[in-house]
């Protein structure tokens, strides 16, 4: 079973989007709300400087990024493959932009 967490704030539409789509595929996850993940600035000291909304999403140890980059990630098929474990990524966490992610 996959390690997941999402990094959520309260009345966030984009962080309820990102629930609906893990436990629609069964997944457990741990939820981390805004007071506990330090807000914005906890977020981005944590991730980057471009992790500064929420939600943001680590599987298995790897922040993927928010509710866009989840979604993006089920439209591919990738998602599945991130959760099963079976990836042929690299160790180190890159974003799109190509600028190394710091795990979790």
């Amino acid at each position: 079973m996959a390690d997941v967490t999402v990094f959520t704030q309260r009345f966030c539409g984009c962080c309820a989007d990102a629930k609906r789509v893990l436990r629609k595929k069964g997944v457990a996850f741990r939820e981390v709300p805004t007071k506990e993940s330090g807000g914005r600035a906890g977020l981005r000291s944590r991730f980057g400087p471009g992790a500064g909304t929420f939600p943001q999403i680590v599987i298995n140890g790897r922040h993927i990024g928010g509710a866009s980059d989840l979604a993006a990630l089920e439209a591919s098929g990738e998602l599945d493959r991130l959760l099963a474990g079976t990836t042929d990524e690299p160790s180190e966490d890159v974003n799109r932009a190509g600028s190394a992610r710091r795990p979790l």
